[in-house]
């Protein structure tokens, strides 16, 4: 059952990727954000619990635990892993499941974040010189004022 809730997970997942891939205007709009650094990364997201939604409009809650643990949970699914900052990514490596990866985070408002995909490991990241990197969700802090509106601006 876990596996078959897991493979599903990684169907998902590879579908969303095909629907990010078919939005080119995300790619050209990744040219024109204004990246995070490291530590911005590390300040605005340690120890906290993110809301997000992928292009495909599903929903998932990512929480980044001050021990660099983390926890994915998405239609009732739940991964464990670690995540890390390297290069100017956010990495999120789940324990189970290939899905994870590094992400360029960009700020689009006060406590809205838009990720944009970059490699599959932390090795990787930030990714191929000149690879332009892909728009892949989008999420707000819980509990924090102002969030992302509905839709993304992609």
């Amino acid at each position: 059952m876990v596996r078959i809730r897991r493979a599903g997970l990684f169907a998902r997942a590879a579908c969303a990727a095909l629907i990010v891939t078919a939005l080119g205007p995300a790619t050209a709009r990744a040219q024109d954000v204004t990246w995070l650094s490291d530590t911005e990364i590390e300040t605005l997201l340690k120890g906290r619990t993110l809301d997000g939604m992928y292009a495909s409009g599903r929903r998932f809650t990512e929480s980044y635990l001050e021990s660099g643990g983390l926890t994915y949970t998405e239609d009732g699914v739940t991964l464990t892993g670690h995540w890390s900052v390297r290069s100017g990514t956010l990495c999120t490596i789940y324990d189970t499941d290939p899905t994870g990866g590094c992400f360029r985070v960009a700020p689009m408002g006060a406590n809205c974040f838009e990720f944009y995909f970059v490699s599959r490991s932390e090795e990787a990241a930030p990714g191929r010189p000149g690879g332009k990197p892909d728009w892949t969700a989008r999420g707000a802090v819980e509990g924090k004022a102002e969030a992302c509106t509905e839709g993304a601006n992609v």
